[in-house]
């Protein structure tokens, strides 16, 4: 064993690390068998024992992935043992009791890898706490609907490598009572369905959902979802059909329904795939948690109105642009008209168009259109959350970042996905340069900072630094150069939505 290398004994057997700039870090380590072969759509089995000394130095292979963004070239020809996850302490060993931090990532629950640069835990971990990164099956490996086999795959990948850290995490410095789990959008998503699941009652004691997206579908929705999928490839929505076809070629027939629904829904504005799937036929999102009544009983704004997540404190928030960034990828930025605009009010306001824009009689049509898309999808979900969990006798702790993201011209404002970067403090490269530009402003890092300190102290237990969200002053922090505490800020929406019900997506809008 080399002088930088560092050995821990896990569950299934001995793993060798290696340290990098006063961390031990472990990357690519199994928490579940291959779920290939006769496991392919199965619930995760957990991995087997290996003799011997298993080096743990390079991430494992990421789940099949869709074409979006190119992500489907990272998964090409990678291998198929998807179920892996990363780990970095400061003082591995059984006696640390260190906070430990699980993160899951986002991507519409159709790509994500935790080998991304920009979720590398070292910055985090420095803070004095353990971070843990994980692979979870995506699109319809990981979340459709499929004859014959569990509902949210994903999910249960998640718990899995959730009941692996309660299992090991103490030999790598971390207290299995102290976890922590954090994500982003889809892996905020998944924050959320981990809050209602009974499986995963007990594994973790915070958790922080960063940009909680509405889209969970009914069992129906989903299922007539698997069908198109099936029917895009003629085959039946069960497991003997899908699992003929090759793990690299499924994401395609996502990426073909929800393009060609998209197309339609906004084109044709009624019947066709809008009539079948109504709001989310506008999304291109065709695979979301499913609330199957088994391993998701319910969903999350229920589960938590109920006390599921009680016990569990919670640190839930959004960013105040949050659909620019979908503006700017597809390039409508200062394209967006009057008829696009009241078409986005008709299909997502909570009630009339008339009454949206009434509301902010100011705003052009890109802002309504924004507003609305923001709204609906992640901002109005989000405060639902805290506020279930605060309505049932929880604690929740809200928070909005202001902040205005410098890259591509300027033009992102306080978009979604711009907290990711500042939590973990990689500001460069990848997704971070897109976002902050390649040299970010000197008020970056200081922000970065601000957001890590409240992390990890809030993974501490000691809070994250500002009092936590209640019904009547509802007082948030505002995350920008000069981080605050006020009232909520969204009022205007917040009173649109009051009386909206967050669940699961039915069949036929």
């Amino acid at each position: 064993m080399g002088a930088d290398e560092t050995e821990v004994r896990t569950t299934a057997g001995v793993l060798r690390g290696i340290g990098e700039a006063g961390l031990a870090v472990f990357r690519g380590i199994p928490f579940a068998e291959p779920p290939v072969g006769a496991l392919r759509f199965g619930a995760p089995r957990a991995v087997r024992s290996w003799e011997g000394v298993r080096k743990a130095m390079a991430y494992g292979p990421p789940p099949p992935q869709s074409a979006a963004f190119g992500m489907d070239a990272l998964s090409l020809d990678a291998g198929d043992d998807w179920l892996t996850l990363n780990v970095w302490t400061p003082e591995p060993g059984p006696d640390s009791g260190l906070p430990v931090m699980v993160w899951l990532y986002g991507g519409a629950y159709s790509i994500g890898m935790a080998s991304l640069p920009e979720y590398d835990g070292a910055r985090l971990a420095r803070e004095g706490v353990v971070v843990v990164t994980l692979n979870y099956r995506v699109g319809i490996e990981g979340f459709a609907l499929i004859e014959g086999a569990p509902a949210n795959r994903g999910l249960l990948d998640q718990v899995a490598a959730l009941e692996w850290v309660r299992d090991n995490i103490r030999a790598f410095g971390g207290d299995p009572d102290q976890v922590t789990v954090f994500g982003e959008s889809a892996g905020a998503g998944s924050v959320a369905a981990l809050l209602a699941m009974p499986r995963a009652a007990g594994l973790f004691r915070r958790a922080v959902a960063q940009s909680v997206p509405g889209t969970f579908f009914s069992a129906e929705l989903a299922a007539d979802f698997t069908g198109a999928f099936a029917a895009e490839l003629g085959l039946r929505p069960t497991v003997a059909d899908l699992a003929s076809v090759a793990p690299d070629r499924l994401p395609a027939a996502a990426d073909a329904v929800g393009a060609r629904m998209h197309t339609d829904a906004v084109g044709a504005r009624t019947g066709g795939f809008a009539e079948r799937w109504g709001q989310v036929a506008y999304t291109s999102i065709p695979v979301s948690p499913v609330v199957d009544g088994e391993v998701l009983p319910v969903d999350p704004w229920q589960g938590l109105a109920s006390g599921a997540g009680r016990d569990v404190e919670l640190v839930v928030g959004h960013t105040r642009d949050e659909y620019r960034l979908f503006l700017a990828l597809s390039g409508m930025l200062g394209e967006v008209t009057e008829d696009q605009a009241d078409v986005a009010l008709q299909v997502f306001a909570p009630g009339t168009a008339d009454a949206y824009r009434a509301a902010f009689p100011a705003a052009g049509p890109e802002e309504l259109y924004e507003r609305v898309h923001s709204d609906w999808l992640f901002r109005m979900p989000s405060l639902h959350l805290a506020e279930a969990q605060v309505a049932a006798g929880g604690r929740a702790y809200f928070y909005e970042l202001m902040w205005a993201a410098p890259g591509m011209g300027g033009g992102l404002g306080a978009c979604h996905g711009l907290d990711v970067p500042l939590v973990f403090g990689n500001l460069d490269g990848g997704l971070p340069a897109m976002l902050l530009g390649e040299t970010p402003p000197a008020e970056t890092e200081q922000l970065s900072a601000h957001f890590r300190t409240a992390w990890t102290a809030f993974a501490s237990g000691n809070g994250p630094g500002w009092p936590a969200y209640d019904l009547e002053r509802r007082l948030v922090q505002l995350f920008d150069t000069s981080p605050a505490v006020a009232a909520y800020p969204e009022e205007v929406s917040r009173g649109l939505w009051r009386g909206h019900v967050f669940g699961a997506l039915p069949l036929g809008g």
